[in-house]
């Protein structure tokens, strides 16, 4: 227990500013989501348009970068996180001042979300995941919770930030200001503290170690053995069905609870506790994987999500049990991701771990599309929202089983606990997570 101790210490010792830079990197990815409510009503007064038209923007760059997750996790793989992570990031900013451009043609906004799908695909969870499960392997789960934790940073800041850029500025100059702001200071400190494994590995051979040495493989799953691999097809359906259930009890929760008699106003406040538990699940879920059976925490902490879904109910809700609901939902939604991507990183090593997450983050962003629609197209055959929570429940039950069962983890997996991560020499180059070497 000690040497794993003084293990993840040394792993936070030298890559501490790689998680700072990760988690900065995928706040950006999601300040236009985090923003795009703020736009609706000034796009609506300027240009006329249906709130229709402004919320379809998000879901076209949805459905954009899950087409394009794959080939994002393949160039990683190929040319190394850095360098696809710190040009995405720039033509991101580019993308999201472009919409300041906006003229009022339908079809201009629609592409404009499509451009912006296309390049932040780069700067979607793949990247900086790759990065940090490369570098850490006693710490791993801590350190995917605070990068992920990125993503509630923005979701808290964007929306106050954001509505006073848009009264003060307008909102043209708000999406200028988003872009060059936050998006500038994004670049920067990327470009200082972001590296990954082929970096690092590149630097030592230019510094004089063997070429050989540098090229050599990690260990892990080809995509065609990935392909064929029974514990990450469990990892992939257990994700699908979960964040298809809880992203649809994310975007209808307000009427759900409204449906409940719970007023907007206090429903609004319940959501919000909802995203304050998220980023305590991040955290949380990332100290229980790094110290127990991964499967088994993964496996319970999705599987609870089911009880936010049945204490929804009308025969068993009350104020106090919806709080708790809420509670439970926000805890589980928060770490949808943390899990695939820690379960992932093990079961399939660090060999094609670029490509073999890109489809499985495809998969997780096509269910976040679909969620909300099919809540909506249960609500509207069914005329309330009864079936959807029982089916929510009985889901996420199915997805907590899928994953608390996953078998042992293959032979590069099981490092040696009396031995620490890495020698001394090498605290400076930590060895790729995959590797027993590095244990």
């Amino acid at each position: 227990m000690r040497s794993m101790t003084e293990g993840a210490t040394r792993e936070w010792r030298s890559n501490w500013t790689l998680v700072l830079a990760s988690a900065v990197g995928f706040s950006f990815f999601s300040v236009m989501l985090a923003a795009t409510g703020l736009f609706i009503e000034p796009l609506g007064e300027e240009f006329g348009w249906s709130r229709t038209l402004v919320s379809s923007g998000p879901s076209v760059a949805t459905i954009t970068t899950a087409l394009l997750s794959p080939l994002v996790g393949l160039l990683i793989d190929k040319y190394g996180t850095r360098r696809i992570a710190l040009p995405g990031i720039a033509l991101t900013m580019a993308s999201i001042a472009a919409f300041s451009l906006t003229s009022g043609a339908a079809l201009q906004w629609l592409l404009l979300w499509c451009f912006f799908g296309v390049v932040s695909a780069t700067i979607k969870s793949t990247a900086w995941t790759a990065a940090v499960v490369g570098s850490f392997q006693r710490s791993r789960g801590l350190a995917l919770g605070f990068t992920l934790a990125g993503t509630a940073l923005s979701q808290t800041l964007v929306p106050p930030m954001g509505n006073w850029l848009i009264s003060s500025f307008g909102w043209r100059s708000a999406f200028l200001i988003l872009a060059l702001g936050w998006g500038g200071l994004t670049f920067l400190i990327c470009a200082l503290f972001f590296h990954d494994q082929r970096a690092r590995r590149q630097a030592g051979a230019r510094g004089g170690a063997s070429g050989k040495e540098d090229l050599a493989e990690a260990p892990g799953l080809t995509p065609r053995e990935a392909l064929v691999n029974s514990a990450l097809w469990r990892l992939g359906i257990s994700s699908f069905v979960v964040m298809l259930l809880t992203i649809g009890l994310g975007i209808h929760l307000i009427p759900i609870l409204t449906e409940a008699g719970v007023s907007r106003s206090n429903a609004a406040w319940l959501a919000s506790l909802a995203g304050a538990a998220g980023l305590a699940g991040k955290l949380i879920t990332g100290v229980l994987l790094d110290r127990f059976q991964p499967n088994w925490t993964g496996g319970l902490t999705l599987g609870a999500a089911a009880f936010a879904f049945l204490l929804l109910m009308e025969n068993l809700r009350s104020p106090g049990l919806i709080m708790v609901a809420m509670l439970i939902n926000g805890y589980a939604a928060g770490t949808k991701m943390q899990i695939t991507g820690f379960l992932a990183s093990r079961y399939a090593g660090m060999k094609a771990f670029g490509t073999i997450y890109g489809v499985l983050a495809a998969v997780l962003a096509l269910a976040s599309g679909l969620g909300p629609t099919f809540a909506g197209l249960i609500y509207d055959f069914a005329g309330g929202y009864e079936p959807f929570l029982a089916i929510g429940a009985g889901g996420c039950i199915l997805g907590g089983v899928l994953i608390a069962s996953l078998p042992a983890y293959p032979s590069w997996e099981k490092p040696d606990a009396d031995e620490p991560v890495a020698p001394r020499a090498a605290e400076h180059d930590p060895v790729p997570g995959g590797s027993a070497a590095g244990v």
